[in-house]
């Protein structure tokens, strides 16, 4: 209620004093970095479970019993996926900060907001069901990020002419995505073969 009530403030603040591009900018940037220490601590701990998970499952498959082997390799398998999501994540949100970096630094707003705004948009929405207060805090950042865009979207059009398209935002998501499967595949050993339920009881 309170965090509702504080936005609202916000908002008729913004009306009547708006904040300049520039401090806003600054602003979302700042706050895209904690969440980037945030996923990084979690990507941490999450190694370190499938680690220790890891271990249990080659002793289990070493003493065969691969009941308690499968249940492992299971919680392993599951972690990796979360595993995945999160390193996606931080490797997309890597490339978003740098871009705002060079934002700040050369002020050409132009051509990275829209497709920064659009991957932070897409990052947030993947995070909802795994790491929702990061999902939230990065919902902030979009917004901040869509109105700089807005406010320099007529003026990029007016002066450039030229359209901007998805391309961009499509390109740092992929990218990342390869990135996150060949760390990934340095990060995460490959579990030990388990045998089946039909292959116990044959």
């Amino acid at each position: 209620m309170f965090k509702e009530n504080r936005s609202m403030m916000d908002r008729v603040k913004e009306a009547f004093h708006p904040t300049p591009l520039r401090t806003r900018l600054t602003e979302a940037l700042l706050r895209l970095k904690m969440q980037l220490s945030r996923l990084d601590r979690t990507a941490q701990k999450m190694q370190q479970r499938d680690a220790a998970l890891y271990s249990k499952c080659v002793s289990a498959v070493e003493q065969k019993n691969a009941q308690l082997a499968s249940i492992y390799a299971s919680e392993c398998a599951e972690i990796r996926k979360m595993a995945k999501v999160i390193l996606h994540s931080q490797l997309a949100l890597e490339q978003v900060a740098l871009r705002l970096e060079l934002v700040q630094q050369f002020g050409q707003m132009v051509y990275d907001m829209k497709p920064v705004a659009a991957v932070v948009k897409t990052i947030k929405t993947q995070l909802q069901g795994i790491l929702p207060e990061v999902s939230m805090e990065l919902a902030s950042v979009n917004e901040s990020l869509e109105y700089v865009a807005s406010e320099v979207g007529d003026v990029a059009e007016e002066s450039f002419a030229m359209p901007v398209s998805g391309a961009d935002a499509e390109k740092i998501l992929s990218e990342a995505n390869v990135v996150a499967e060949q760390k990934m595949r340095e990060r995460f050993p490959d579990l030990p073969p388990v045998p089946t339920q039909e292959a116990r009881v044959q």
